[in-house]
């Protein structure tokens, strides 16, 4: 890689975002995905994500992965500058679909790019320490064939959740702890997620990171129907003639669970992680971390909660 290449960011918001669709119609009064909803803080979960980011990547360094039937949505929700960046799957094919999709563009723009992957469904109580890890996984994945995840301290044993069951360590510093990956679990059963809590192993935030090529590699290796698929489709210049024929793929289950050999793991500690992924673990989040929200407040008063001793109402 040339020392001046520039790193990229792809945030993944291309999902229908199924399991919040209630607590959306009772926020917006309809049923959009999650990522298009302003769940707190005034802004939508996406807006939000490409803040986050925002200071570390160049404007036109930022992709969107958006699908089609979202346009309603992303079109106001995105400025003019977002839209032109924005990569429009025809469907929702998984995340595995979406990022190949990704890959192969930057691929096509920038041989030598180190990218980073982000949901658009996170919540982090501390920013910069997002930020700071972010930065380390960017530096050390200039220079590995293996793709980086960020891996959250594990405080319960969620299995909702992927685990990353860390091996050796390769930098074990104040500035940063990387290991080797000796297994990756998605969404192990109740009695795996103890154990795995106990052994100190960490929660998957799915923000991945590593060389272009390595991804390319990954993918490769694992789901080459689609990387041919794909390719074929961008070659021909028109992505709707066969996208929705292109099997769809979970990153985590179809990717990340069979090549741990493949992974490194980048231990947070310090950002206070949480995915958004169902309707309890956002009033969770909310409640523990004070996030202030006139709905939440409602929402607790009408089941007889007293709101004063759980989060306090926007004025």
């Amino acid at each position: 890689m040339s020392s001046d290449s520039k790193p990229w960011a792809v945030v993944l918001a291309g999902g229908e975002g199924v399991r919040l669709q209630g607590l959306t119609r009772r926020i917006a009064g309809d049923s959009r995905p999650k990522q298009f909803c302003r769940i707190f803080g005034g802004k939508t979960l996406l807006r939000q994500a490409c803040d986050r980011i925002k200071p570390l990547f160049q404007q036109d360094r930022i992709a969107i992965v958006v699908t089609r039937a979202h346009e309603t949505f992303y079109r106001d929700e995105l400025d003019q500058c977002e839209r032109g960046r924005a990569v429009v799957q025809p469907c929702n094919r998984g995340t595995g679909v979406a990022m190949t999709l990704a890959i192969l563009r930057i691929l096509e723009a920038d041989p030598s790019a180190v990218v980073a992957f982000f949901p658009s469904d996170h919540y982090y109580s501390d920013v910069g320490a997002f930020r700071s890890a972010i930065t380390s996984a960017m530096l050390l994945g200039r220079h590995a064939e293996s793709v980086i995840l960020l891996g959250a301290e594990a405080h319960a044993p969620e299995v909702e959740y992927g685990w990353i069951e860390p091996g050796a360590a390769i930098v074990n510093s104040a500035a940063a702890q990387l290991f080797r990956v000796s297994r990756f679990w998605e969404k192990p059963s109740l009695s795996q997620a103890q154990t795995l809590l106990r052994a100190g192993s960490f929660w998957n935030t799915f923000v991945t990171i590593g060389s272009a090529r390595a991804f390319l590699d990954l993918l490769i290796s694992q789901i080459p129907d689609v990387v041919l698929a794909i390719s074929a489709l961008l070659c021909g210049g028109d992505l709707d003639c066969g996208f929705d024929r292109v099997r769809p793929v979970d990153f985590s289950r179809d990717v990340l669970t069979p090549r741990s050999d493949r992974l490194l793991v980048l231990r947070d500690v310090a950002s206070g992680w949480a995915d958004l992924g169902n309707p309890s673990r956002v009033v969770d989040t909310l409640i523990r971390n004070r996030v202030e929200t006139d709905w939440l407040h409602d929402m607790l008063v009408a089941h007889d909660l007293n709101p004063d001793h759980a989060i306090p109402r926007r004025v």
